[in-house]
């Protein structure tokens, strides 16, 4: 019999933290210095640990990843997006994916009329521009993220920002598209994004040492000392920039939690006259929607699932504003995209995001809602944003659990459809041609402990047993009102079709069921979210969807936080458990306002450093101060060194923590990757193993005996 390999063991230096009268001593604290030789060494140790105690799974991560690379069309163009440079002409903007490239190149044509669309499979068109080649960017280094890709609005340069570590910190460039040449214009240490406020001037954003977005810069080309435009200087609030569809207007926003504040930048004038359209008032957020002479604002004042308003273009007061839906609880107004002859209206009813249109009449009035309606019990349909605002057409994003995503054309006269584009997915040798009626896809219901009923999203293979035999991975986020929104995935097919249930926990914390969904998971509600999640896997058993010894579960980030308290509340009941860049050490983390993001969560959180009953709250649930002895499930961690979201501190405290405190006889692994960010590897084929790497481990520690492990 082989020898079993003996895991790391870290240094306990115990470090006492005094808040409110509570005195903990946290063992592992001297990891906070992520540079430390002795902790990049035992990161290192776990890796190959890791890698030893995973080795036997080579050949299932092998066929998983074949599966995934099988299935997708490696060598394919995304659909082109129509856009019109005065002065120059129409062009069609799109990507290309190359086999055995990790990153797309992105392209220009000229555009004949928005019927004419280049043709998706075929050779390039002959007057097809290259904008910018990511894999030729990505020779030498181990990551690459783009952050901004901006056009000018006379089509002559292109701005694009990079990040080569995964730490979020990019550097702007600025490209004349004639040459292919870059300037000598470049910015570091910046936010990923930015828009032009005219061809000559580029506005972005940059953070401070917390990495909060604070301020607003105004690049000239060809000069060298760029202009502070606006400097936020509540620790709460994050800035973010765009411009208008017509680009006159550059909206810049600050947001927090629960407030927000937005400002018209008019482009006829100054960058730096920023007229605000409502001011701020705690607790009230809006989006404002540029269309025209007039605004529409998405708004929360006196509507707690938003109602939307008209206004002024010149508007800079709530009391300019004119109702035109008062909003209804329940129904959750996520954001309005104004054309001539429309408005495309995004909200979230029943749980599941939809589009509704509110025509236009030559004066700019609006109708009563028209509901696009779709034949499937559950799915996710979005609107693009188009460019033109005289236009006879939009286009929809529409896919489920079972239909690959597709971008679909609506015609506004007739409402005739037309699939552009339904992402391919391959033959499989074994599997076979993807056919979603092979599939299926239901809602079912789980009964919290104060009797709420939360939703779960489920999908299987049809000739999949239900009968308690099955294996299942459930998954789960809960928290900043993001709603898990029914979504298609070529890998998950590698569970379906080797007989697993996949399943979303739709637990409070996040938004599916509107405002007070998000409220009934958070600051002091947050402890909702943690027995949701239990309720739900106990139903799933119940159901027969899942054999009691075979529940696997994920969950990344804030939704790491939410499966490491749903194992300390429940370890019993997970067989495998996958926590990716997991939020775990939440309450050392936020009780530091030094440390990146953490004043912005106060409000997602609650403020443990200030608030006694907030320390105390978070004291209870955070998953690495509250791990116990016991039979605890297998567990993996996935994390990245130069995450800065959620620090590489957090898992490598968890884990150790794990290990000596539980004395379980379940393996606890972490797996870090040394060049990556919050998201993981940047490229394609990196990103798929590490998925293969990830299933194959959740299938082996759920799919055998049990005695065999």
């Amino acid at each position: 019999m082989p020898l079993v390999p003996t895991p790391p063991t870290a240094a306990r230096r115990p470090h006492p933290r005094v808040h409110h009268g509570d005195r903990f001593l946290d063992p592992y604290e001297w990891m906070r210095d992520k540079g430390a030789a002795e902790f990049r060494e035992l990161l290192a140790a776990e890796n190959d640990y890791t890698a030893a105690m995973t080795a036997h799974q080579e050949p299932l991560r092998a066929e998983i990843y074949a599966d995934i690379a099988t299935r997708t069309k490696q060598t394919d163009l995304s659909v082109p997006e129509f856009v019109r440079h005065p002065g120059l002409g129409t062009y069609w903007y799109y990507a290309r994916t190359h086999e055995g490239h990790d990153y797309p190149t992105l392209h220009r044509c000229p555009a004949q009329d928005r019927d004419h669309l280049p043709a998706m499979d075929g050779p390039a068109p002959a007057a097809e521009e290259l904008l910018l080649d990511l894999q030729a960017l990505s020779i030498d280094t181990d990551f690459l993220a783009l952050g901004a890709f901006a056009v000018t609005p006379d089509g002559r340069h292109v701005a694009y920002s990079l990040d080569t570590r995964g730490d979020e910190r990019f550097e702007l460039r600025i490209r004349d598209v004639i040459t292919g040449a870059d300037l000598d214009d470049a910015v570091p240490d910046i936010a990923g994004g930015g828009t032009w406020f005219d061809s000559t001037s580029f506005c972005y954003l940059r953070v401070d040492e917390a990495w909060r977005p604070h301020q607003l810069w105004l690049h000239r080309l060809g000069e060298t000392t760029d202009e502070l435009l606006y400097t936020e200087p509540d620790e709460r609030f994050w800035l973010s920039v765009d411009s208008s569809r017509d680009d006159r207007f550059m909206i810049v926003s600050a947001s927090s939690k629960n407030t927000s504040e937005t400002w018209l930048v008019d482009g006829l004038g100054s960058p730096t006259q920023l007229r605000s359209v409502a001011g701020r008032r705690d607790g009230i957020e809006y989006d404002v929607e540029v269309a025209g002479d007039r605004l529409f604002i998405v708004h929360n004042d006196g509507a707690v699932d938003f109602a939307l308003a008209e206004a002024p273009l010149d508007a800079n007061t709530p009391q300019q504003w004119r109702t035109i839906w008062p909003g209804e609880p329940g129904v959750r107004l996520l954001g309005v995209s104004a054309y001539d002859r429309v408005l495309v209206i995004s909200e979230r009813r029943d749980g599941l995001q939809q589009i509704a249109l509110r025509p236009r009449d030559e004066a700019g009035n609006v109708a009563a809602p028209s509901p696009i309606e779709f034949d499937e019990p559950l799915f996710s349909a979005d609107a693009d944003d188009g460019d033109e605002a005289d236009t006879d057409r939009i286009r929809l994003h529409y896919q489920s659990m079972v239909t690959p995503p597709q971008v679909i054309e609506y015609r506004l006269d007739d409402g005739r459809r037309t699939v552009l584009r339904s992402r391919p997915v391959l033959d499989h040798p074994t599997w076979g041609p993807y056919r979603p009626a092979d599939y299926r896809q239901r809602r079912e219901w789980a009964t919290a402990t104060d009797g709420t009923q939360i939703p779960i999203s489920v999908v299987y293979r049809a000739d999949t047993p239900i009968d308690g035999t099955a294996g299942c991975l459930l998954y789960g986020y809960g928290a900043y009102e993001i709603s898990l929104s029914p979504s298609f995935s070529i890998a998950r097919l590698s569970l379906l079709d080797r007989g697993y249930v996949y399943a979303v926990a739709h637990v409070r914390g996040g938004g599916e069921l509107g405002r007070n969904w998000y409220e009934g998971g958070r600051l002091a509600a947050k402890e909702n979210s943690f027995t949701d999640f239990v309720a739900c896997a106990r139903r799933l058993v119940e159901l027969g969807y899942v054999a009691e010894d075979r529940l696997a579960i994920e969950g990344a980030s804030a939704g790491g936080l939410l499966i490491g308290a749903a194992v300390n509340l429940a370890p019993e009941l997970f067989r495998a458990v996958h926590a990716a860049v997991p939020f775990v050490d939440a309450l050392t983390t936020v009780l530091d306002p030094e440390l990146p993001l953490t004043v912005t969560e106060w409000e997602e959180w609650g403020d443990p450093l200030h608030d006694a009953q907030a320390y105390a709250r978070m004291r209870r649930y955070s998953p690495y101060e509250n791990v116990h002895p016991g039979r605890y499930p297998a567990i993996l961690v996935s994390t990245s060194l130069n995450d800065t979201r959620v620090e590489v501190t957090e898992p490598a405290k968890w884990v150790a923590e794990l290990r000596h405190t539980t004395g379980s006889d379940q393996p606890v692994l972490l797996r870090t990757e040394m060049v990556a960010g919050h998201a993981g590897a940047s490229g394609r084929y990196q990103a798929w193993r590490d998925t293969a790497f990830e299933l194959a481990w959740l299938i082996d520690r759920t799919g055998a005996d049990p005695a065999t492990h």
